[in-house]
């Protein structure tokens, strides 16, 4: 377990080192007849690696603020500008509820953070779909174009490309793994007590497969860039371990307290 713990430290450092890097696409499908391009391959048939199946989050730290609504006004950690303050001093769970709006921190920029677990398979051959258990909030990954844009949600757009390994960037994993970009997000918050990120957000997430000791795990590097309330990005890296059935799954509504 130490090992693995090693293990998702050096991948947090190496992913938040190339955020911005565009590592080595996977390869176009095979030439047709006369040199012709093939079809496309698929977000499937690309995949370097498995992640689907059921995971559980590990709480290895930021314990306080992850399993408890940090109190009003607390930012420790997160780079927030004085807007961002400011909202954060109007925070009001109960005006939230009553506004339909509990679900605030369950949008995509929050929700990887609260302990829960998380289902991914393949709702098609190119899309990953992704169900969370807190606020029973269901995230897709397109790797073909998304659909039409429409009104921004909590989950907003999602697009997906797979990093193979050896590709270029300093955070490229030696397995691959998925990079996955954000946008059109409804206006929410990274923790629940109020720290806000904005409808023009970008969420960067880089999805890393692990094993130790025969076990698996999943590290996360999440970014979100908003200029709107964050005077810099926000980085964090979340694990989950491979669990090998539903055991715990336990889909439950949004809370806004």
């Amino acid at each position: 377990m130490r090992r693995f713990f090693t293990l998702c430290a050096a991948v947090a450092a190496l992913s938040s080192m190339s955020l911005a890097a565009q590592g080595r696409q996977a390869a176009p499908g095979p030439a047709g007849r006369g040199g012709a391009p093939g079809p496309a391959a698929t977000g499937r048939a690309q995949a370097p690696i498995d992640i689907t199946g059921y995971w559980v989050a590990l709480v290895t730290d930021d314990w306080r603020y992850r399993m408890l609504t940090p109190p009003k006004g607390n930012a420790d950690y997160v780079p927030v500008n004085a807007e961002a303050r400011r909202v954060m001093g109007e925070w009001d769970p109960a005006k939230d509820e009553a506004a339909g709006e509990a679900c605030r921190a369950y949008g995509a920029g929050g929700v990887m953070r609260l302990p829960g677990r998380l289902h991914i398979t393949w709702e098609n051959d190119s899309t990953l779909k992704m169900d969370l258990d807190a606020g029973t909030q269901t995230r897709r990954f397109f790797f073909a174009a998304p659909p039409a844009a429409g009104e921004a949600t909590w989950q907003g757009s999602s697009t997906a490309r797979w990093q193979l390994p050896g590709g270029r960037g300093r955070g490229s994993a030696t397995t691959g793994q998925l990079v996955v970009t954000t946008n059109r997000l409804r206006p929410g918050y990274l923790r629940k007590n109020g720290i806000p990120y904005g409808a023009n957000a970008t969420i960067t997430e880089y999805f890393v497969k692990l094993a130790d000791e025969g076990q698996e795990y999943l590290a996360v590097t999440i970014m979100v860039d908003d200029p709107q309330y964050l005077a810099l990005p926000y980085i964090k890296t979340y694990q989950y371990k491979k669990q090998s059935d539903a055991t715990g799954w336990n889909p439950t509504p949004c809370v806004a307290r």
